[in-house]
């Protein structure tokens, strides 16, 4: 019990930088992003008797929770009604800083065609009843940078929505993403 023990400024030197990079690692671990419809406005019908197309601008919410900003390419998501297609929105390149969050602004349009000849009466009941479930899909890929180093990404959406068709109300929604990193 008698023994002094000697202070030594390397091995503490050594604990304190193996802490850091054991932090840094924990912390630079990518998370999934998130993404929140915010509101769907209506910009224009197209008539083509007895059938409508529809425009939208469907205004998302998007979080990035990563250390790292991210560059991403353009790309297209689905939207699904009673597991059809019946519609599509545009997004567009751009890029995101690290733990952020930013509004996009997507144009879609929905086929009348596609809704009229195969879901009719399903659509008929569901304004009836002020609400309609839609499903969107959609795989956007990109870069993540950190220094010099860029490592490819893509980021799958599954979203789940329930809207009211008459004033398009966004009533209950839930988004589910995955994150896969390349790193080769």
């Amino acid at each position: 019990m008698g023994k002094k023990v000697k202070w030594n400024w390397t091995s503490a030197l050594v604990g304190a930088a193996t802490a850091t990079a054991a932090v840094a690692l924990i912390s630079a671990k990518p998370k999934d992003p998130t993404f929140h419809l915010i509101k769907i406005n209506l910009s224009s019908f197209k008539l083509k008797f007895p059938i409508i197309d529809t425009d939208l601008i469907l205004t998302v919410h998007v979080t990035n929770p990563n250390i790292v900003p991210i560059h991403y390419s353009s790309t297209i998501m689905s939207i699904f009604y009673d597991g059809s297609l019946i519609g599509s929105a545009q997004v567009e390149a751009g890029s995101q800083r690290s733990k952020s969050c930013q509004t996009l602004e997507l144009t879609a349009r929905l086929n009348g065609v596609e809704l009229m000849t195969r879901h009719a009466a399903k659509f008929f009941s569901d304004v009836a009843k002020r609400e309609m479930v839609l499903d969107a899909r959609v795989d956007i890929g990109g870069t993540a940078s950190l220094l010099w180093w860029g490592h490819r990404f893509n980021v799958h959406v599954d979203s789940h929505i329930t809207v009211d068709p008459v004033f398009l109300d966004i009533i209950d929604q839930e988004n589910k993403s995955s994150l896969e990193v390349f790193l080769a």
